[in-house]
């Protein structure tokens, strides 16, 4: 501001109150009022239900060293309320966002495009499995529970395959 590089006006519109708060890995202790926080907010928000943490999601939270700070603590909690839970099936799993490496793709051979869509595929399949584990295997209900039609559904199923799409 002094050299005038940096107009002051600007300068004061932007020095508001500013606070210093370490990295969220070394405030272990605030991670679950806020994850609790964010849950609620985005619940609130979308009009779904709050999920709920295990102690083993907590524990799971606490050990991870977020390296985006608390916006992904934020992200991650959105996504739960968004996708009812499913979430924490990676915590459970011991791995959140930024754990587990990528899989190896020749990026040569494999564009970006046909990566997302067969991750897509891959977590499509996992969600309608989980939800007609959850109805034992009724698919009106578990069509209802993904919010999608019926006939979708059956025509997931399908793509599926006919040795998981059957139950068995």
């Amino acid at each position: 501001m002094r050299a005038g590089r940096f107009r002051e006006e600007l300068y004061f519109r932007l020095n508001g109150v500013c606070l210093r708060l370490p990295p969220l890995r070394h405030r272990k202790e605030d991670i679950s009022t806020l994850a609790d926080y964010f849950l609620a907010r985005y619940a609130a928000l979308f009009g779904r239900p709050k999920p709920v943490l295990s102690a083993q999601e907590m524990r799971a939270l606490k050990e991870y060293d977020w390296p985006g700070n608390i916006r992904e603590l934020e992200n991650a909690m959105k996504k739960a309320v968004v996708l009812g839970g499913e979430v924490f099936q990676i915590v459970e799993a011991g791995a959140m966002p930024g754990d587990a490496p990528a899989p190896a793709l020749e990026t040569a051979t494999v564009s970006l495009k046909d990566a997302a869509r067969a991750a897509s595929r891959r977590a499509e399949r996992e969600l309608i499995l989980k939800a007609l584990a959850r109805t034992r295997w009724n698919r009106k209900r578990a069509a209802m529970e993904l919010r999608i039609s019926y006939k979708a559904l059956l025509y997931k199923l399908k793509q599926i395959g006919p040795e998981e799409a059957t139950g068995d």
